[in-house]
């Protein structure tokens, strides 16, 4: 069993050190291309003097350097498993990154992989040209080159970055980012950063890829081998709970477009959950895990009796929502999506890919199991807090907590101080979430994305999006550098859960030029189609 201990104020990511010096170029190296690929005509480019405007009232602070290697690695998962996977580095999740509000990250991304990369900064409001969408933003990484990022970090809070390239954010190619406040309203003793990930690859040969192709299928490649599941619905309509059944192991028979496939089938059917409105997942993963380990080797977080303790939690997930509870604990949530909130208790939390929450909890004596649901799934993640003597839960723990009070974001506020003033919105978009697993055809209002789209809005405008859920699947939408606001004083947020059937209308300033993705954060969805762009308009 690993163990760690962390203490607030913890050191600097591996590799990060304080310097000083000129601007460096966000340029790239061995021909890699910095500039957006795509045509920009009638709106703000992302390297565009706008842009360059916007960075400059951030006021760059002290510049950290950081060196990032995207590589094929050898993983260990704990008990035994190991898995052939890409990664940063040699770790799972990849090093942690620590800065603080107001510094400058300069980031150069090494790509030792067999095809092209790039990292996004998954919730900061940075400079669009260092938002990692290749064909959007920045050309893509090609093998063997190297790219530098180099932008200004203004908002404390919890984030991660991964990439932008396929479906290459399901490997291991994930860490945190945490930008420490440096006037620190909380009072804690201890910090201890959570990600949570669904893995499938390198299992039995599997590969994202080879899963993405299996689902493009859609429901038509089936073979039911002469048995009848027509009647079978993989929507919100099959009523099993929060349960379901795994029917990964029907065979697949339809022509598979390219990559070939590989691995046993992943498609999971019947996996449904009252919490996100139906239908949980696609894709039946063989592990679930925090802080990369399996639950029968899990990372144990060691504390005091009475420490409080900040978690920071990350759902890095490709297509799990987790549900979240520290046994014998209730948890303060202080935090959504990096912005701080009305404080508010919970036994447990649900967390959708892509979103973070922080909490604080006062750790009693004792071993405690911090158990990850995976929501609908029926599996579960574990990690440990110890705080003194007692045998470790087993793999199967699951604390009380999970079934009690489920905070959902839709039920927290706005802290005063980041709350969304009251104004009248200049804009509405409205985007259709459309498309079905029979078909595997995801989209916005009807479209699949093409680098070309573009949702105009001006800069200055209080803009509304309103999502209305056509599918009947859950989807995380996520903006790019922006936070959005929830209705009725809700928390700011990036990345929102919309439910089947549903309607959501979230409010936020563009105040910040440039090309920015918006998309789902299941990660087959997004490869699928749903995801679009909102222009500034010059």
């Amino acid at each position: 069993m690993r163990t760690i201990t962390t203490t607030r104020r913890a050191v600097l990511g591996a590799g990060i050190a304080v310097a000083g010096g000129g601007l460096l170029a966000a340029c790239s190296k061995d021909g890699a291309g910095s500039s957006a690929a795509q045509p920009t005509a009638g709106y703000v480019s992302p390297d565009g003097s706008e842009v360059a405007a916007a960075e400059e009232k951030r006021r760059p602070g002290p510049v950290r350097n950081v060196r990032l290697t995207a590589t094929a690695a050898t993983l260990d998962l704990g008990g035994g498993r190991t898995v052939p996977t890409w990664a940063y580095g040699d770790a799972l999740p990849g090093r942690e990154v620590r800065l603080t509000a107001g510094d400058t990250l300069a980031l150069t991304l090494a790509n030792h992989l067999p095809e092209p990369t790039s990292v996004h900064w998954h919730g900061l409001a940075l400079r669009n040209d260092m938002d990692g969408v290749p064909d959007l933003t920045q050309r893509n990484i090609r093998p063997g080159a190297s790219y530098d990022y180099r932008f200004a970090v203004p908002h404390p809070g919890t984030y991660w970055l991964h990439p932008h390239s396929g479906t290459q954010q399901d490997r291991g190619l994930y860490a945190p980012l945490i930008v420490e406040d440096p006037k620190e309203p909380l009072e804690y003793d201890k910090e201890w950063v959570v990600v949570l990930d669904d893995w499938v690859d390198g299992i039995d040969g599997s590969t994202p890829d080879a899963v993405l192709a299996e689902l493009s299928r859609g429901m038509g490649g089936m073979d039911h081998g002469g048995g009848d599941h027509g009647g079978m619905d993989h929507g919100g309509g099959m009523q099993h709970g929060s349960g379901g059944h795994d029917m990964s192991k029907m065979s697949m028979t339809a022509a598979s477009p390219s990559p070939a496939p590989s691995g046993p089938p992943r498609m999971l059917m019947g996996a449904t959950s009252g919490l996100l409105g139906g239908d949980a997942g696609d894709v039946a993963y063989p592990h679930y895990l925090v802080n990369g380990r399996v639950p029968q080797d899990p990372q144990t977080f060691t504390a005091k009796p009475g420490d409080r303790v900040r978690i920071r939690f990350i759902n890095a997930g490709g297509d799990t929502a987790f549900r979240v509870a520290l046994g014998d604990h209730r948890m303060t949530v202080t935090h959504t999506d990096g912005f701080p909130v009305e404080h508010q208790q919970t036994d447990a939390l649900l967390l959708g890919m892509g979103e973070r929450y922080d909490v604080l909890v006062e750790a009693k004596d004792g071993v405690f199991p911090l158990t990850a649901l995976a929501e609908g799934k029926k599996r579960t993640a574990l990690a440990v807090l110890r705080t003194g003597a007692g045998a470790a839960p087993g793999a199967d723990a699951r604390p009380r907590e999970l079934d009690g009070t489920v905070l959902t974001a839709d039920r927290l506020k706005a802290g005063r101080a980041v709350a969304l003033g009251d104004r009248r919105p200049d804009r509405t978009i409205t985007l259709r979430l459309t498309g079905s697993m029979a078909k595997y055809d995801w989209a916005v209002n009807g479209k699949k994305y093409t680098p070309a789209q573009r949702y105009g809005v001006s800069a200055g405008e209080r803009v509304r999006l309103v999502f209305v859920n056509d599918t009947d699947m859950w989807h995380p939408m996520h903006l790019h550098g922006h936070t959005f606001a929830l209705p009725g004083g809700g928390p700011r947020k990036d990345t929102a859960i919309v439910l089947p059937g549903k309607r959501l209308e979230v409010d936020f300033d563009a105040d910040n030029p440039g090309l920015w993705m918006l998309h789902c954060h299941n990660v087959y969805h997004a490869e699928a189609g749903m995801m679009t762009v909102l222009g500034y308009r010059a």
